[in-house]
């Protein structure tokens, strides 16, 4: 495999983490009072345009990693709403 695809996996890797410990922490807290809504509404709408683009390039690495980062944003905007 060449370096650029295994760097592109690294990277779509490490993106993934982004959300997770905010997730995590949000649902073990189950309170949402510090996190900003718009934040990650901007960010669903960002992972949905990076999934069109991948998907039109045909593009694994950018389709996965933006749908896997897609899930966690929305799972926040829903903890938003929920945890009130």
């Amino acid at each position: 495999m060449p370096f650029v695809n295994i760097l592109g996996y690294a990277a779509g890797a490490v993106t993934t983490l982004i959300f997770l410990p905010q997730v995590i922490k949000t649902w073990k807290e189950k309170s949402a009072k510090d996190i900003s809504l718009l934040m990650f509404v901007i960010a669903a709408v960002n992972d949905v345009m990076w999934i069109v683009y991948g998907l039109l390039k045909d593009d694994l690495v950018i389709t996965l990693t933006n749908s896997v980062v897609l899930v966690m944003a929305l799972t926040m905007i829903y903890f938003k709403l929920t945890y009130k």
